[in-house]
């Protein structure tokens, strides 16, 4: 899927000064993709953008252009051809969006970053279901017609003493040659003579898997159509629905199995696949889906009237999935964070019933590897994939569990602590662990999969990434989450902003692709006979869990030597 480019992002991506530069009204740095610039903000940046990447994955740097002396207008912002000798990297592998900014109004819970406006939603130069260019939004019909979506891409003001960022992703193909690519970035508009930033790829020798080898769920996108007032069994809410779908795989999350796709349920329970079997192989192949979740029966007390009916449609889901060659990586999403003695005891039952349908079935709760109170009971043989907070892990409880035989997930989800019953409550009642807010660094996205692999977690889960909330409330001015959780369970934006009859990815998701792509640099390390190497370099990325690196230059320069191992073990 991403092919390590290596994109040398110029080290922090800048730009290099022509001929006429001094002249320029418009100065331009180069940024990592790891930071985040807000519209007054200033930074050294660099001259030259240098980026490195594997084939098969996306690696993206961002072009910050400054009004220095005046007013910017109509800026317009391209870059070359990628080239090594004779091979092009295609255009269309290399997209150029403008960063857009939403309001935090109210700074959330232990807020990092302060209120203002964060830029986030990535609007893209071009419309990628249309093919047409998504220019400066007009705001009447004086200049032609009216152009859908307050928010354009290129072509693009800058007030004075104000910058706009233009991120820039690059998709390396397979059967890119390994090696150094040049290329340039050309900014121009009204008073500015051409400025030009030099563009460095590294291409390494090796590719990255098509679908993501850490296992995650990130939650379905049905949700969608009652926001954009849909019927979810409509033409033009499937084409919103695979568009959301596309966009998740593309930055290596799992996308949701979709209720189209579901099999019609016999009167005795069983689920009957014949007629739906050759689109879920093709949404499976077209995704590159690598964890498939087993829906819940869709049946009334299925421990009670139904339990048979229940039974066999399990039985019938695994042996479908399993003659697919797709069971391994499934799992029924069976409970969500049980929190009283009845719904333990909920989980134990449940357990148990799925268990007897099919054993080889995982069975994941969102629940820590400990007791919330002993009084309660364990789950231990009602669980194969526990799912903790962030601030939840306990590495001895981990470990306790994957010795067991169990696999540890982890998820994050507003801004919480370790709880009072954490067994080492004590020490680390004040640690913080990554959170997952627009007012928190956007390095907190990136480092999750580098979490995960320190304490040997394999999963990775979310409970959105489309909540929009009501019709009322559009995400791209109202932010916050219940009103006050900037930027919760939103990952991707309503389009229609944008012109855009689809999602707009956010830097925030970026982010987090770019450490689904670093988790794959483990793996193939390791593969290489360098596992002492990727625990050495995770370790100084997290010595501890609430201990992890915020620096966005870091993670870049430990990517980079984990790369240069891979290499060196590579034929």
């Amino acid at each position: 899927m991403r092919t390590i480019v290596a994109l040398i992002v110029i080290s922090s991506l800048c730009w290099a000064a022509s001929e006429g530069w001094a002249q320029s009204p418009a100065a331009v740095r180069c940024l990592p993709s790891t930071v985040r610039l807000r519209p007054t903000d200033t930074t050294q940046g660099d001259a030259t953008a240098t980026i490195s990447a594997a084939k098969n994955e996306t690696e993206s740097f961002q072009v910050a252009v400054f009004a220095e002396g005046t007013v910017l207008t109509n800026v317009q912002v391209a870059i070359d051809p990628l080239k090594n000798g004779d091979y092009v990297i295609p255009e269309a592998n290399v997209r150029l969006f403008r960063e857009e900014c939403v309001p935090i109004r109210r700074g959330g819970y232990k807020a990092t970053e302060g209120p203002g406006l964060v830029p986030d939603p990535l609007v893209p130069f071009v419309n990628p279901y249309t093919g047409e260019a998504l220019g400066k939004p007009r705001w009447n019909g004086e200049e032609g017609t009216l152009q859908p979506g307050r928010f354009g891409g290129n072509g693009f003001d800058v007030w004075q003493g104000r910058n706009q960022v233009v991120w820039v992703d690059v998709t390396v193909p397979k059967d890119a040659p390994a090696g150094a690519y040049t290329s340039a970035v050309r900014v121009s508009g009204a008073g500015i003579a051409g400025v030009e930033l030099p563009v460095a790829l590294t291409v390494w020798n090796f590719a990255l898997p098509d679908g993501p080898t850490h296992e995650n769920h990130f939650g379905g996108v049905d949700g969608v159509a009652s926001y954009l007032g849909m019927d979810r069994n409509s033409e033009d809410f499937r084409d919103i629905e695979e568009r959301c779908e596309a966009m998740l795989a593309e930055h290596r999350i799992n996308p949701a199995f979709p209720r189209r796709l579901w099999p019609a349920v016999q009167e005795d329970g069983t689920a009957d696949f014949s007629a739906v079997d050759g689109e879920i192989t093709a949404f499976v192949e077209r995704y590159h889906v690598t964890n498939l979740e087993i829906p819940r029966a869709p049946f009334d007390d299925v421990t009670g009237a139904n339990r048979d009916k229940a039974l066999n449609f399990f039985r019938s889901w695994y042996a479908y999935l399993k003659s697919k060659g797709w069971a391994e990586r499934s799992y029924h999403y069976m409970l969500d964070e049980p929190n009283t003695p009845e719904e333990y005891e909920r989980v134990r039952t449940l357990g148990a019933m799925v268990q007897e349908a099919e054993p080889g079935i995982r069975r994941l709760v969102v629940e820590q590897p400990y007791t919330q109170n002993p009084e309660w009971g364990m789950l231990d043989d009602a669980i194969d994939i526990w799912c903790p907070l962030f601030g939840f892990i306990h590495e001895p409880s981990v470990k306790e569990k994957q010795a067991q035989g169990d696999d540890v997930w982890s998820y994050t989800a507003l801004v919480q602590r370790a709880p009072a019953y954490h067994p080492e409550y004590e020490q680390v009642k004040e640690n913080d662990p990554p959170y997952w807010q627009l007012d928190f660094p956007l390095v907190s996205y990136r480092i999750a999969p580098w979490l995960n692999r320190r304490y040997g977690i394999t999963g990775l889960l979310y409970w959105s990434t489309c909540y929009w909330g009501s019709p009322e409330r559009n995400p791209w001015d109202e932010p916050g989450f219940r009103g006050y959780w900037n930027g919760e369970g939103a990952l991707l934006y309503p389009g229609s902003d944008a012109g855009i009859e689809g999602p707009v990815a956010s830097m925030r998701l970026k982010s987090l692709r770019d450490g689904m792509e670093d988790y794959e640099y483990f793996v193939l390390l390791e593969q290489r006979g360098g596992a002492a190497a990727v625990e050495e370099i995770v370790r100084e990325a997290v010595p501890t869990w609430a201990a992890c690196t915020q620096d966005p230059y870091a993670l870049p320069q430990l990517r980079q030597r984990l790369a240069e191992a891979i290499q060196a073990r590579t034929p």
